[in-house]
């Protein structure tokens, strides 16, 4: 980023007294890693499951060929993305469980593109490893040459080098990877339909499709740098699970008389899905999940683009959704997500073959921002609190009771400590939910993490941008042992057979050099052990 460009900027002068002294200039030299040779690779993002391995991946210069991906003595052909042969993506199956394997990119002539490098697939559903580590983050986009000054992507290469430097078995990467809202209100007139996201990217012709038309220059130049350079290649030996929310759309949720962004419009879903076909990979397919919940491909390919699962022998289970692909404007029987994806969700509740489940929705349990496509009715009132008195407008009873039906089910399982882990609201948080409605879960109180943001923009922290930060809403009764920092962070789980241990990690950049994320320590940690 231009430091240049950045004290002129609409925010610039106004943060520069209170930023440490050639903040940017210092940011500009992430530490280095292991000694590792990228070649003509520009991203890498592998996922795994027990037996299979899925890898998005760009190339600089295009390839005219398929290259292949080779495991040992097998060989798997590369499919193309784009109309370029930029991007393409790998699969390969009937891996071995539980092992590392040693993995080549290969061009069609047969030259290496990159150094060869190791990724280990996760145990079968039947083993018994007694430790996982994964990683949570949330909100790491953001094109750094707009004026809203997204945090550096040197920076926040820093912050995802840190993380990656305490050994995750995996990452959630849950939502808002890409800035670019189109027709909200609000975020339009600063991001994509903006002036400067005009220049730096052009315009979308909505009623033309994203692949082989100007569509895809401007996804390219749009989507992009919010994500190429941020991850590159340090996540190729970390399997990924990327989470879409409402940015990962084109916009915004927003909701008035002018316009309502969701559910996404035709226009919305392609690209979304388009992003996340060039960038990073879909959910693998579970055996506990079901074959045929929306958007699943189904068949022998059994991708799902919305509704993952994370399975680590019979340790632990984290199972993603994204609460905007399926939502619905329905009144009293709304919903975020399909009814399907929710019995989907409540069978695994019930079920006794792993030791922990967790639930990563995109969308955050526990707090309110007083937006519109929240679980809570709640909305700032005019004394600077969130109120119910207010009705929130198009805001739809249903989603509610959909909440309250997932929590009941957590707060139901046997011998597993209830624990949700989301994004969403730019924030480091940590609760137990007492109480939800009419339903008592202080007997057993569900926890409920906000992860933290990795690239959040200087002045859109919600206190900034909504008047009020994360906050319990009325619904619930919140015991909050962290209230929400709106800071950089991220947080670091860890699975044990009797206990899952959390840590969290903060960085706050008007006290803190970028040099500071090389030696950061927990700030907190909690413990939940797992009932006898």
């Amino acid at each position: 980023m231009d430091r240049r460009h950045f004290l002129t900027g609409s925010f610039g002068a106004t943060l520069l007294a209170s930023l440490p002294a050639d903040l940017l200039a210092a940011s500009g030299s992430p530490p280095d890693q292991t000694p590792w040779d990228p070649g003509r690779v520009t991203h890498l993002l592998p996922t795994v499951s027990a037996t299979s391995i899925l890898i998005k991946a760009s190339f600089s210069p295009p390839l005219d060929a398929a290259p292949t991906l080779r495991i040992g003595a097998r060989a798997f052909p590369g499919r193309r993305n784009d109309t370029a042969g930029q991007f393409w993506q790998f699969r390969a199956e009937g891996l071995e469980s539980g092992r590392a394997h040693s993995l080549a990119l290969v061009a069609a002539n047969g030259t290496a593109l990159c150094q060869p490098w190791d990724l280990a697939t996760f145990p079968a559903a039947e083993a018994r490893p007694d430790h996982f580590r994964v990683l949570f983050f949330s909100c790491a986009g953001g094109h750094e040459k707009l004026p809203r000054q997204f945090l550096p992507t040197a920076v926040r290469n820093r912050l995802l080098r840190r993380a990656l430097s305490f050994a995750p078995q995996a990452v959630v990467a849950n939502g808002d990877h890409v800035y670019w809202d189109l027709l909200a209100p609000r975020g339009s007139l600063t991001l994509g339909a903006s002036p400067d996201g005009v220049r730096l990217a052009g315009k979308f012709d909505r009623s033309a499709l994203v692949f082989g038309e100007t569509n895809e220059t401007v996804l390219k130049l749009a989507a992009g740098p919010q994500i190429v350079p941020v991850y590159g290649t340090d996540f190729r030996s970390t399997p990924v699970f990327f989470l879409q929310d409402d940015h990962d759309y084109f916009d915004n949720d927003e909701a008035t008389d002018e316009v309502v962004t969701f559910p996404p419009s035709a226009f919305m879903l392609r690209l979304a899905r388009a992003t996340q076909r060039l960038y990073y990979p879909e959910f693998l397919p579970d055996g506990a999940r079901p074959a045929g919940l929306p958007w699943s491909t189904g068949g022998a390919e059994g991708l799902s683009e919305s509704f993952g699962t994370i399975r680590y022998g019979r340790l632990a289970e984290i199972n993603l959704y994204d609460v905007r692909r399926t939502q619905t404007l329905a009144g009293p029987s709304a919903v975020f997500v399909d009814p399907q994806v929710e019995k989907w969700l409540v069978a695994r509740a019930a079920s006794t073959d792993v030791a922990h489940l967790v639930h990563a929705p995109s969308n955050p349990p526990g707090w309110s921002a007083g937006k519109w496509g929240e679980w809570y009715p709640d909305l700032l009132g005019a004394d600077g609190k969130l109120t119910t008195a207010i009705a929130k407008p198009y805001w739809q009873a249903g989603w509610l009771r959909q909440h309250d039906r997932l929590m009941q089910s957590l707060a139901a399982m046997k011998r597993r400590s209830p624990l949700i882990v989301s994004g969403d609201l730019h924030a480091i948080g940590l609760g137990q939910m007492l109480r939800a409605g009419t339903h008592d879960f202080a007997a057993k109180p569900i926890t409920t993490v906000l992860a933290g943001p990795i690239g959040t923009n200087l002045s859109g922290w919600p206190s900034a941008v909504r008047g009020i930060g994360a906050t319990p809403p009325t619904h619930l009764d919140l015991r909050e042992e962290i209230k929400p920092i709106e800071q950089h962070g991220f947080t670091i789980a860890d699975f044990h057979l009797d206990r899952i241990g959390l840590r969290f990690f903060k960085w706050d950049l008007k006290s803190q050099s970028p040099e500071d994320i090389d030696q950061l320590s927990p700030f907190h940690t909690a413990e939940l052990p797992r009932p006898a």
